[in-house]
């Protein structure tokens, strides 16, 4: 994983979700195997592949509301993953910066979708 950039595509919002997605299972890959990182894992695959999911799904809205509305969703669940991030980088200091690079990747994205979501509600009027 490069600290510097992880998608090389960064104006590709899609692909870059996906390859945070990927990056986000390859680090969960590695966690050892105890009650502590299980459900944490498991919300945090979650959460880091549902905000990809959803901008895919923004992107064929059917409205500017539809648009916003499933922005919005991805902008919770990057918040949801920011979380599981800096929880599972608690539990597995070993690994704190991998977890680093993917949070800072993530408040990336956080930005990108508020970004997107502030432009189309005023230009929704």
């Amino acid at each position: 994983m490069n600290d510097q950039i992880i998608s090389t595509k960064k104006y590709d919002l899609e692909e870059r979700t996906a390859v945070f997605a990927e990056h986000i299972i390859d680090l969960m890959k590695k966690m050892p195997n105890n009650p502590i990182n299980k459900r944490m894992i498991e919300q945090l695959v979650g959460s880091g592949g549902s905000m990809g999911a959803n901008y895919c799904e923004a992107n064929e809205a059917e409205s500017k509301k539809d648009f916003i509305h499933k922005v919005g969703i991805c902008k919770k669940e990057t918040k949801e993953t920011k979380h599981w991030l800096r929880l599972l980088a608690r539990a597995n200091p070993e690994f704190a910066e991998e977890f680093r690079i993917l949070w800072k990747e993530c408040q990336e994205l956080l930005l990108i979708f508020s970004a997107i979501v502030t432009k189309a509600k005023l230009s929704a009027g």
